[in-house]
């Protein structure tokens, strides 16, 4: 007879899974965002949830029902080759390149920066990012006691300190939600912004890799059937969906009321600082650091176990073991380039990785209604490939798009590509492409 898990399960992977998946990006990027929108918030958090929360739950539904173990498995369906480079693609992206740095330069500057000379920084930086990151490979070493470290102990830890921050903000907001000044960059189109913003997040990229961790550990639970395993994958995604939800909307509308008090800042973290100081004096960084260094630690975790259990799988010449070394060393070197930096590279990444990933998700979710045909994974990602290209360069720091030939491209996109100046130059191409692989198949019978 299979297993059922019960509910009290379901809570512990689903605590698992935000766990995982709430990190650096997920506390700053909000409040940020809140800042910036002013009293569109309403329209701009909409647009986030989408990318933010609707966008990973479609990552996971997509392993579900797929019955796969993860990301290589579903861009098989393109070709290997695409899905080779894809996934190591996306695992870099969310691994040692981005936002694995992400994680300990901003548990550094939330966390610790304020209490140290700024002479000191870099030298005190280069030290935490050192035990940050063997902190997690220690943790790394034993992929399967995660629903522990993470769902049991870490989570429900970073939940309790999180809310006493949020409940002194809505008990004594800062100001009106209504009356806060809104951003230029807000002013036209509040909901695609906070779409394109939620990309920041990497929440959508990281539920393609912690496919694999969640079926590994719900299988370690003792469930075997695959439609059962697919099952539990869903529900326990929905768990750790609607908990982000709630958190996310409480961040960005705290960020928003914070106006009333303070000028918007350069990023969500140092807004986070001021409201933490602000409510709770030193007491309220104090506890503003624990926040924040266990959302980081948590997330890291289980992304240097995604990336060293893929590339173990993709390359098994190395070992799990090397792996997990690797995803450890390299972010801790690239951590010292800082924060501001690290977001500043990642941005024309993400324009290009999340087109990809959101095609690929939908096409696997109605597959059965064309088949599952090869040719319709091929054109709409060929032709997404393309114009998320544009999508890219157009997000490319100003001395690239400073560059004649550049300069032509996008302007020519500018003019014939629909939705391009609002960063979302790929939905039309993939639709098309889409059509245009329907149409193959009904040739080709």
């Amino acid at each position: 007879m299979t297993k059922k898990l019960t509910w009290r399960e379901y809570l512990y992977v689903g605590s698992m899974l935000f766990g995982l998946f709430f990190g650096a990006g997920n506390l700053i990027f909000p409040v940020h965002m809140g800042q910036e929108a002013g009293a569109t918030i309403f329209l701009a958090n909409l647009g986030f949830l989408i990318t933010g929360i609707g966008l990973p739950f479609l990552g996971v539904i997509a392993i579900g029902i797929s019955k796969s173990n993860g990301i290589f498995d579903l861009a098989t369906r393109v070709n290997r080759r695409y899905a080779v480079i894809f996934t190591v693609l996306l695992y870099l992206t969310i691994g040692p390149f981005f936002a694995l740095p992400r994680l300990a330069t901003t548990s550094f500057e939330i966390g610790l920066a304020p209490f140290i000379p700024s002479e000191q920084h870099k030298l005190i930086l280069a030290v935490f990012s050192a035990l940050f990151f063997l902190i997690a490979w220690a943790f790394s070493r034993k992929p399967s006691k995660l629903l522990g470290y993470v769902g049991k102990v870490l989570n429900p830890l970073f939940l309790f300190l999180l809310a006493i921050l949020i409940l002194f903000a809505f008990i004594s907001p800062l100001g009106s939600v209504s009356l806060a000044p809104v951003a230029s960059t807000y002013e036209s189109n509040p909901f695609f912004k906070g779409f394109t913003e939620g990309y920041n997040t990497l929440d959508a990229l990281a539920s393609l890799a912690f496919g694999i961790i969640i079926v590994s550990t719900i299988k370690g639970m003792g469930v075997e059937q695959p439609n059962d395993i697919a099952k539990d994958t869903i529900k326990s995604g929905a768990v750790s969906i609607v908990l982000m939800g709630i958190i996310y909307t409480f961040l960005s509308y705290m960020g928003t009321m914070s106006l009333g008090k303070f000028p918007t800042s350069e990023n969500g973290g140092i807004a986070l600082a001021q409201i933490a100081n602000h409510y709770l004096g030193n007491l309220g960084s104090i506890l503003l650091a624990f926040i924040v260094i266990l959302a980081c630690l948590k997330t890291a975790i289980g992304l240097i176990t995604a990336c060293s259990e893929m590339f173990s799988e993709l390359f098994p010449k190395g070992t799990y073991t090397f792996y997990i070394a690797i995803a450890s060393i390299l972010p801790c070197l690239f951590a010292n380039v800082g924060l501001t930096n690290i977001i500043q590279f990642s941005v024309p990444v993400l324009m290009f990785l999340y087109p990809l990933a959101m095609t690929l998700m939908i096409l696997v979710i109605i597959s059965p209604l064309f088949h599952h045909r090869k040719e319709v994974y091929r054109m709409t990602t060929y032709v997404t490939v393309f114009a998320a290209l544009l999508d890219a360069l157009n997000n490319t720091p100003d001395f690239i798009k400073a560059n004649t030939v550049v300069s032509s491209i996008l302007k020519t996109a500018e003019n014939y590509l629909p939705l391009f100046t609002i960063g979302m130059g790929w939905v039309v191409p993939a639709a098309l492409g889409f059509l245009v692989g329907l149409i193959w198949t009904k040739l080709k019978k």
